[in-house]
Parts: structure tokens; sequence; C-alpha cells
């Protein structure tokens, strides 16, 4: 799917209910347990969607959210909370937020409300993603360079997409691992080392390197050739 999700929440039940159900239906999820974690995922990674607490350690999310709106950024945001009163749904609305969920709720509603959100965010944004030659349409999951389609396996496609919404940034292998195999990296499998490789020698087939291995810190998308990158 492509999408990725964060979930700004300290209560961990909940935020563990959340992340096991976004997950089954295919959406990329990450989670911070504070505002000061949350405020610096959000600034240093990209999001299709928030899902954001009101109540939280740190900095709390009206806050949070006037700051990130402050900040230019645009990512639609749904806030979660136990704050029913409609002076409070009005504030989170004018604070930024574009839909309101009171707690307790279902998970049926919820990801009705994340869909919406998702869809909304692609008809802003788009949905190809875009680096030099090299493209994916998130909607069709259709990859392709210098105009001929890429074969990708799923993994494959998750790493691309992964690169393509962090052009010239060295992604490390935990983060990589974490973000596309949604779990703890151990630092003794060559799972990525493999997938990579895959996926290097079919983006070779139709141009010049791109996708680059950095000594001792992971890999870059890139049309520059990094320092230290290992032949």
């Amino acid at each position: 799917m492509g999408i990725r999700i964060l979930i700004i929440e300290d209560e961990t039940d909940i935020a563990d209910f959340i992340i096991r159900g976004l997950r089954e239906e295919g959406y990329t999820v990450e989670h911070a347990a504070d505002g000061i974690d949350g405020w610096h995922r959000l600034i240093t990674e990209s999001w299709d969607a928030i899902l954001l607490d009101w109540w939280l350690p740190g900095m709390d999310g009206i806050s949070l959210l006037t700051k990130f709106r402050q900040a230019g950024k645009t990512t639609p945001v749904l806030f979660l909370t136990a704050r029913d009163s409609v002076p409070d749904r009005v504030r989170g609305l004018n604070c930024g937020a574009e839909d309101y969920l009171c707690k307790p709720f279902a998970f049926e509603e919820l990801l009705a409300r994340v869909r919406a959100l998702s869809r909304r965010n692609q008809l802003t944004i788009g949905t190809v993603l875009n680096y030099e030659d090299i493209s994916i349409d998130l909607a069709s999951q259709r990859s392709q360079r210098n105009g001929k389609t890429l074969i990708l396996t799923a993994k494959e496609q998750a790493l691309l997409v992964l690169f393509l919404r962090h052009p010239g940034e060295i992604l490390s292998r935990t983060r990589i691992y974490e973000q596309v195999w949604e779990d703890q990296y151990d630092g003794l499998s060559n799972t990525i080392e493999f997938h990579i490789m895959e996926l290097r020698h079919k983006l070779e087939s139709h141009g010049p390197r791109l996708l680059f291995t950095v000594r001792g810190k992971g890999y870059v998308l890139s049309n520059q050739f990094p320092n230290g990158e290992n032949q």
C-alpha cells in the first residue's frame, strides 16, 4: 500500500490495538509514546496521516499540532481523545485537525476515518513518487524507470517507496528493517542486503546506479556518489 501512518499516543494498550489493526490492513505504522518524540518524528519523516492523542507527556496534542501547522506542514491529522464536548471538538479542529474521534471507539470507525484521511492526502499531494527517472504510482503500485516498467516483489516495492520518500538521506539498516519488515532488526540477518541487491539490479537494468551502500551507515538513493560508498 505504501501509506505511512504515525500514531502519537501514550496509552500502550490503545496504541498496540491500533497498530495491530492497521498493519493487518496493510498500512505501515510507527508509534511515538510522548509529545517530544512525536514532534521529532513529525518533522524528520514523511507521513500520509497522523493519529494524535490530546493528552501527552512532554508536549500536549494541541500544542504539538499548532506547532506542526505553524511549520507549514499539511499532513492530515485525526485527534484521538476522551474530550467529547463541542468546545473541545471545535478547539481541536480550529488548531488544524482534519477529524476528531472520541475514545472509546470501534476499530471499524477508526479505519474508515483513516481511509478518508489517506484519500484526502493522496488527492492533495498526488499519488506518484519521483526521483530522477524513477517513479512509483502509489494508487496503481506501478513502478517505472526511464519509462520502462519495473517488475518488483512486494518487499522491493516497499523498499523503493521508502527510498523515494527520503532521497539523499542515508537510511540505516535498522530503520529500513523496522519500516519495511515492521519488526525489530537483530543485526545478523542478511535479508536487507539480499533485497536491496535485487532492487539495485532491477533499477540498473534501465539506467546508472542511484542506490548506494554507505559503509557502516546504511543505504542512500542519490544521484551523487557518496563518500564511503561500498563497491
